[in-house]
């Protein structure tokens, strides 16, 4: 499975038109977003051949370029896995590494955190995970 850049080894894995990096594209979503830039399937269609298996931390770095485009740049970071597995914490700062390498910031400004759904729903179930993202903007 790939999360936030990372290969984690696991019985379970993500599918999706590209690496199906649900972490990457959580983040990709949130620094358009803070933008108004419009959002990850307007920058990379899903109905788009050339997008097919494409690596997720480079449509986060595509994203970041065109935020820098309009005179912003990227703050901070925090993301929050919510599944019951894997165990985010134990990749956890490998994955704030490679988000902060592709966001372009010191790792220091980059969270993220694992929580589980203690069993409830499709994602305490082992369905699927979630993944929200917030992403702060400063001019320049």
């Amino acid at each position: 499975m790939r999360l936030g850049g990372i290969d984690i080894p696991s019985d379970v894995h993500l599918t999706g038109h590209s690496d199906g990096d649900a972490v990457a594209h959580a983040v990709t979503d949130a620094v358009l977003g803070a933008a108004a830039a419009g959002d990850i399937g307007e920058m990379f269609s899903d109905r788009d051949p050339a997008h097919r298996g494409r690596d997720s931390l480079e449509m986060l770095r595509r994203a970041v370029e065109r935020v820098r485009a309009m005179g912003w740049r990227v703050a901070n970071a925090d993301v929050s896995v919510v599944a019951e597995r894997p165990r985010i914490v134990d990749h956890r700062d490998a994955m704030r590494g490679k988000l902060a390498g592709a966001l372009g910031l010191d790792v220091e400004r980059v969270s993220v955190k694992g929580k589980t759904n203690e069993g409830m729903g499709w994602v305490g179930r082992g369905e699927g995970l979630a993944c929200i993202a917030v992403v702060t903007l400063a001019r320049g």
